[in-house]
């Protein structure tokens, strides 16, 4: 079948002769429909390989070359036996992260499969992924998608998902009321104030420099969107939440500025979610905590509620993300028109699908 395979820094090739797995039990065969293009997928083109394994992943064996892609949506084709829930021919959303489900994992046994040490994420660490004509995944990675919800916008579960859980672990259980600062526009950033809006949130404040992304920002609901490089973002913050400051402030953008602003806009007690993945060591004053007693906290990807909560909502209309999609290419173009792009246009785009 033919496949995008990493085989490290600046180095994707797509090849026609990749053996397709077996699909084994309490197993699915999914036909990939559309593949969202990654930050992940960047950082491993540019600089990697980070999360692509170049020893045996301690779940899938697998080294690189490895075949990409972990926001996708698609078809299924095949079912083991064993699996009884699903049917062929469903269209399905694909939850990529890969755990060891063992009890004596800690992270496992308490119901945070997205943070066991063994963890991983299929389309990055083996064991196939959705850049490919097939792939075949465990009967819990399938989230059986609503009639009325198309293959692309399935594809655009996965991201949407990183936003939801953000919000679930910042700890503010009702943002009706809440006073929310977003520092970075890209996807996730954009997805994490859709996510906002669908909940009902009084005040969502972005802080963007991308002119495009300060639009897109707007058109998907931000009450106010801030551009750093000519306003002092902490003080309109500030101003615009009334004096105190934001209650939750996420940091998508994962510089140095933006962990400065994130530390001075919080309000006293308030709360910092990093969602972003950091590229190097950052200096920090942890006294800009101290003195407001905020709480640091962190998020990394998803759970399977959370997959849950974006589809239900996608199936009621609250979330209306078909706009994040800027671009739809064909796989033979996965470098120059998908990866290559967002790299050096970061102003006409948001999210780019691979048409499988």
């Amino acid at each position: 079948m033919r496949a995008a395979r990493y085989y490290g820094k600046e180095d994707i090739r797509i090849e026609q002769d990749v053996a397709e797995d077996t699909c084994g039990k309490g197993q699915v065969r999914i036909s990939p429909a559309f593949v969202g293009i990654c930050g992940t997928d960047l950082h491993e083109y540019l600089a990697g390989p980070t999360f692509a394994p170049v020893s045996p992943h301690p779940l899938t064996n697998s080294t690189i070359p490895t075949t990409l892609g972990h926001e996708f949506s698609g078809t299924i084709t095949e079912l083991h036996d064993s699996v009884t829930s699903l049917a062929v021919g469903q269209r399905v959303a694909v939850q990529p992260t890969l755990y060891c489900a063992a009890q004596t994992c800690h992270a496992c046994a308490a119901g945070l499969e997205n943070l066991c040490p063994k963890g991983g994420f299929v389309g990055l660490s083996g064991g196939g992924g959705g850049l490919s004509e097939s792939v075949v995944v465990d009967v819990s990675a399938v989230h059986v998608l609503p009639e009325h919800i198309p293959l692309d916008i399935g594809a655009l579960v996965e991201p949407l998902s990183v936003a939801w859980h953000a919000i679930s672990v910042s700890g503010c259980t009702s943002t009706q009321g809440a006073k929310v600062f977003v520092l970075g526009g890209g996807p996730i950033g954009l997805a994490v104030v859709q996510c906002l809006r669908a909940l009902g949130t009084e005040l969502v404040i972005l802080s963007e420099v991308s002119a495009s992304r300060q639009r897109f920002g707007s058109e998907f609901g931000a009450h106010h969107v801030l551009d750093p490089t000519s306003c002092d973002v902490v003080a309109r913050c500030r101003e615009l939440s009334g004096g105190a400051g934001a209650d939750v402030v996420f940091d998508c953008a994962g510089v140095p500025a933006s962990l400065a602003a994130a530390c001075q806009a919080v309000r006293a007690r308030g709360t910092i979610v990093n969602v972003a993945i950091w590229e190097k060591e950052v200096g920090f004053q942890p006294n800009e905590l101290v003195f407001r007693e905020a709480r640091y906290t962190a998020a990394l990807g998803y759970k399977r509620e959370d997959f849950e909560a974006v589809i239900k909502r996608l199936d009621d209309g609250s979330l209306k993300p078909e706009k994040m999609i800027t671009s739809k290419i064909k796989l033979e173009d996965v470098v120059e028109k998908g990866i290559k792009a967002l790299i050096k246009d970061k102003e006409s785009h948001v999210k780019i699908l691979v048409e499988m």
